[in-house]
């Protein structure tokens, strides 16, 4: 079993998206002891936003692709592959401004890509990665999951609707909502990491 791990927080310490994403790993592999981690700092490792010669290498035949074109694809090539190879999919994704990172969708744009992680079956798009499972390790500083707030979570729907654009339909989402709240965020992370240990993966 393969594990990829996706870590998109800006903090190199102190990260509550971070600390339950690895959590959701550890019981992951106390589940299955054979499990091998592959893990990806989008923060460290920066996939470039999208511009003109990424979307021309991405539509350009392999053969035909010039020593630029192919440095251009290679972020998607190694992003899709990790993606290919990997059984289940941990996603740490705090709120930044209702949102996630940049960092992350970044990556996203290099990963949804037309006749290899998605398709279009008469005229209705069909995602191509299939039987896989994904974990999201969503932190925030208030509510959003429910209550008067929710209509601003553009975290945890987008996510949802895109990784199932491409196939990964199987998502599990574990919060650690209030950690800005007076009231909520000494019990944030710990509720969350809580959720966590009483999960059967």
């Amino acid at each position: 079993m393969n594990i990829l791990h996706i870590i998109t927080s800006a903090k190199k310490s102190d990260s509550q998206s971070l600390a339950l994403g690895n959590a959701i790993v550890d019981e992951i592999q106390n589940a299955h002891p054979d499990a091998i981690v592959t893990t990806r700092n989008l923060s460290d490792e920066r996939f470039p936003h999208i511009e003109q010669i990424h979307l021309t290498s991405f539509f350009t035949p392999v053969d035909q692709r010039t020593p630029e074109l192919y440095e251009a694809a290679s972020y998607s090539e190694k992003a899709v592959g990790e993606l290919l190879e990997a059984d289940i999919i941990v996603i740490d994704a705090p709120m930044y401004n209702f949102g996630i990172p940049s960092t992350l969708k970044a990556w996203i744009d290099h990963i949804v890509r037309q006749g290899i992680t998605f398709t279009y079956e008469k005229g209705y798009p069909e995602g191509l990665l299939l039987n896989k499972k994904v974990y999201l390790a969503i932190s925030s500083g208030g509510v959003y999951s429910e209550g008067p707030a929710k209509e601003f979570d553009f975290t945890e729907p987008y996510l949802r609707t895109v990784l199932g654009f491409i196939g990964l339909n199987d998502v599990t989402a574990f919060r650690a909502e209030g950690t800005a709240m007076p009231d909520l965020k000494e019990m944030a992370l710990t509720n969350a990491l809580q959720a966590v240990a009483k999960f059967k993966f």
